[in-house]
């Protein structure tokens, strides 16, 4: 197992900040494959016609007649998705040292392998599909909600939806907090928030629920390079890295 050491601040800040900025450059330099993604949607969408949880249709123009609510949604998908992962993140650094750096490699490795999917698997999200109904509410609406709709399509592939990140790094932020936070209102927060980041990436036709499979997919591969690597999971370390010579409980 390799052994936890001390994240250093100066140096995660640049890992973050180069590590993000070359997931971006990467996932926006996949080919948009228009045509691709569109029959790819097409097929998405008859297959959870096939299963029977095809309703994003019904969401979508529900929470859309409310007009406070699914603006309130536009900036959630467009904020929190930073925000939460960024907070959760320095509060490992800060409160959980011995378990950050594999709760953060369990991060990157689920945001690394979801580039595989933007690249064999280009998808378009319902509000970009042929003749499906759906409304772009960020359009409707004239707000700030997505790189991928209204003025800014063009500084983001449009057509990279499965996985979606959105529920990938959701979910990681709530099981950290599940795992780890003490007061119980806090685990409840942390288990709701995945949820209801759920229901605002199908209110907002940004994606459809086997997207959020997907990205549930990519959270797992990224717990298991985490698990081979130090040879437990994140919460399973101790919470602060021990000094040479001295052992603390395994529970932390």
């Amino acid at each position: 197992m390799r052994t936890p050491r001390t994240p250093r601040l100066w140096f995660e800040i640049l890992l973050i900040a180069v590590s993000y900025w070359t997931y971006s450059l990467i996932r926006n330099a996949v080919p948009e494959q228009k045509a691709k993604a569109l029959r790819n949607a097409d097929w998405i969408w008859q297959a959870e016609h096939a299963l029977g949880i095809a309703v994003e249709h019904t969401v979508n123009h529900a929470v859309n007649s409310v007009t406070w609510l699914i603006v309130s949604m536009n900036y959630y998908y467009a904020t929190l998705h930073f925000i939460v992962t960024i907070g959760v993140l320095i509060w490992l650094y800060h409160w959980h040292p011995g378990r950050y750096a594999a709760a953060r490699m369990a991060l990157f490795a689920t945001t690394g392998v979801a580039l595989l999917g933007y690249y064999f698997y280009p998808l378009a999200p319902p509000r970009l599909m042929t003749g499906g109904g759906f409304v772009d509410t960020v359009v409707q609406h004239d707000t700030w909600g997505s790189m991928a709709s209204g003025n800014l399509a063009s500084m983001s592939n449009q057509y990279a939806a499965m996985p979606s990140m959105h529920i990938g790094w959701s979910l990681w932020c709530g099981i950290t907090i599940a795992m780890l936070a003490k007061p119980l209102w806090a685990r409840l927060l942390g288990l709701l928030y995945p949820t209801v980041t759920l229901f605002v990436i199908v209110s907002t036709a940004n994606h459809f629920w086997l997207d959020a499979v997907g990205g549930i997919l990519c959270l797992a591969f990224g717990f298991t390079v985490a698990l081979g690597w130090y040879g437990m999971l994140p919460h399973r370390l101790t919470r602060y890295v021990a000094a040479p010579g001295v052992n603390l409980a395994k529970a932390g």
